[in-house]
């Protein structure tokens, strides 16, 4: 049997829309085993019990990729990344079924080769890239098609807590909010804010992630989907942190730089939003993991 672990991922990080993830320490697993039917699948709704599961059409997308045949497979599925949530459940169950069947016929594929696949699935590399690698990447595709990637350390004194609230943003709504130009100036901004947050993350300088941060290109907008952004973001402030819309939402994450501030966060969200989610998490440096048992 095969085990692959995969980290959630937050997408966007304020200013860097749509190019920068960050792995965290919140962690789904699928299980691969021989089976003497052509496919089973535990562990989801029975709605996605089926050939268009997306864990199977990965595992299915490898398998024609590797040039082998697909085989008979039990997949057994664990998640606690939240559906639909910004959390990277997408990316999870695309890295996990490419991950299984490299698994399956010896890892001929490196994390680069996977990535490539997971991009061409996803349509973006913002979050497999993460969920692939671990650590804080910035992607893009280049002008030959092929996904480029780089990786941050992440200081270890910041801390991150996930709130994740007791509804869906559909991501739909949250790209047809966004409006259809920017200008130079705030093009300009954008650029220089992301290239210093992604410094401020390695330095773990929270005074500059609290600067930097602030984005004009989808967050003045997507907040509007998300009812308790502003009550959410004073909790955080209050404990003097910062925060931002997770992928497209409706999980938001803070940004801390000591333990006692993310315990504050998850006590005050806890008591304001008792049917919200909240995590206490670090950042994950190993990305996917693989195991046979």
């Amino acid at each position: 049997m095969i085990r692959i672990k995969v980290p959630a991922t937050s997408a966007n990080i304020g200013v860097s829309f749509d190019c920068m993830g960050l792995a965290v320490s919140l962690y789904s697993s699928v299980e691969f085993d021989k089976s003497s039917e052509e496919l089973e699948i535990t562990g989801c709704p029975k709605q996605f019990q089926t050939r268009d599961n997306l864990v199977y059409q990965a595992f299915v997308k490898a398998c024609e990729h590797l040039n082998k045949p697909v085989p008979h497979v039990k997949i057994t599925i664990e998640n606690n990344i939240p559906v639909a949530r910004g959390l990277g459940s997408s990316a999870f169950c695309i890295v996990a079924g490419l991950a299984g069947a490299n698994v399956w016929f010896d890892s001929p594929m490196d994390r680069s080769e996977l990535l490539e696949l997971a991009t061409e699935m996803e349509g973006h590399p913002d979050n497999v890239s993460p969920a692939i690698y671990g650590k804080l990447g910035v992607s893009f595709i280049d002008e030959s098609n092929d996904v480029q990637t780089v990786h941050f350390n992440v200081n270890e004194r910041l801390e991150f807590v996930t709130l994740i609230p007791d509804y869906q943003v559909s991501t739909d709504k949250a790209r047809e909010i966004l409006p259809t130009e920017m200008s130079y100036q705030e093009a300009i901004y954008q650029v220089g804010h992301a290239v210093a947050l992604s410094k401020a993350m390695e330095l773990g300088d929270l005074d500059l992630i609290t600067a930097s941060i602030i984005d004009k290109m989808h967050e003045p907008y997507r907040c509007k989907l998300i009812p308790d952004y502003q009550k959410a973001k004073d909790i955080c402030q209050q404990a003097n942190g910062t925060m931002y819309i997770s992928g497209s939402g409706s999980t938001m994450m803070a940004i801390v730089d000591n333990p006692e501030s993310a315990e504050q966060i998850v006590s005050n969200v806890k008591k304001d939003f008792p049917n919200w989610e909240v995590n206490h998490v670090n950042v994950d440096t190993n990305g996917v993991m693989s195991e046979v048992i």
